[in-house]
């Protein structure tokens, strides 16, 4: 029951067993650490015109991340910025779950203009972490492309009415400016948003097999930016983030598109795969949603199976209690 009221929650953003055969790598291509690094690329490729936001990407800013230049004796304020997810739509229901997200604040002293600076997906939450099943494909579509957005403003309100809107730092502008030349560089090859961190076990000894990529790494990583630049950092609450984690035994690589759909002798995998994804598919009505909930119930927890894509491949994961957990834990500033 706890991991379906879990789910539910979490499935609010998201939606708005089969036993596998396992396709195993060769030995030489089986992964040899944990965590699986996340892959960059050489360069953002173009978005589909299959994927279509419910609501705009960065409709205030810089869609492609642009940053202003600030002179370099200018002095600017850091901002940590965290609010409830959709907190125009829920209010702060997300909150009570500790459904948060992240954000960096920006203040000039020599301008008196404010920014504000995040990540997140292109096409929403739900796109970002199941995909389409599309008439006409045998793979699983996926629209799963997330990005910076920079815009002048910072709403007060928003961060601070439900969340969190705290000074953390001052910094030059040239050190600004470095930053904003990373954040050019950090969003053009880090492209795809990945909401699941997969552990094998709740435990403070537990391997981390997925790291997520989300909000929240983003300003991680921001941050870390900031402090290798000679930035101090500090803050006078715990700095705590929202964490999906997902706990199973060790994955199995099970392949990407090319080698596992439109492959006979991978056929039975591929439909296992699509009837897995099958029951997160968008747009259901509140019938057909509460028979998938009952549907996800038993592939994850009776039969403890789940598909995880990541790095654009298939792995599957042996499910363990508690399955699934949202966490708001402390990650101390750098």
């Amino acid at each position: 029951m706890r991991f379906l009221l879990t789910l539910l929650c979490f499935t609010l953003d998201l939606l708005s067993c089969l036993y596998v055969r396992a396709h195993t790598r060769p030995l030489s291509q089986q992964s040899s650490r944990w965590p699986v690094p996340y892959r960059r690329v050489d360069e953002r490729p173009d978005v589909d015109s299959y994927c279509e936001a419910l609501y705009p990407f960065c409709p205030n800013g810089d869609r492609d991340g642009r940053i202003p230049y600030m002179r370099d004796t200018d002095s600017i304020s850091v901002y940590r910025l965290q609010a409830p997810v959709w907190e125009f739509k829920y209010g702060d229901l997300m909150g009570k779950f500790h459904i948060m997200h992240d954000a960096i604040g920006f203040s000039s002293a020599e301008t008196e203009s404010n920014y504000t600076m995040e990540w997140y997906e292109l096409f929403q939450l739900g796109n970002c972490t199941f995909p389409h099943l599309r008439a006409n494909a045998s793979a699983p579509f996926w629209c799963n492309q997330g990005a910076a957005c920079f815009f002048e403003g910072v709403d007060d309100v928003h961060w601070s009415q439900n969340g969190t809107l705290e000074k953390i730092a001052v910094i030059t502008g040239d050190m600004f400016n470095d930053m904003a030349q990373w954040v050019q560089e950090d969003n053009q090859t880090g492209i795809y948003y990945e909401t699941w961190t997969v552990r094998s076990d709740p435990g403070p000894n537990a391997t981390v097999w997925f790291e997520s990529f989300d909000c929240s790494q983003f300003v991680h990583r921001t941050y870390r930016k900031l402090a290798d630049l000679g930035a101090k950092l500090s803050s006078s609450s715990p700095t705590k983030y929202t964490k999906v984690y997902l706990y199973s035994g060790e994955p199995t690589y099970l392949g990407n598109d090319s080698t596992i759909f439109g492959q006979p002798s991978m056929k039975d995998l591929a439909a296992d795969i699509q009837k897995f994804y099958y029951t997160f598919r968008p747009h259901q009505s509140y019938v057909d949603f509460a028979i998938s909930l009952v549907d996800i119930y038993e592939k994850v927890v009776v039969h403890k199976n789940f598909y995880l894509y990541y790095n654009s491949e298939y792995w599957h994961l042996p499910m363990k209690p508690p399955y699934m957990q949202i966490v708001y834990e402390e990650v101390p500033l750098p």
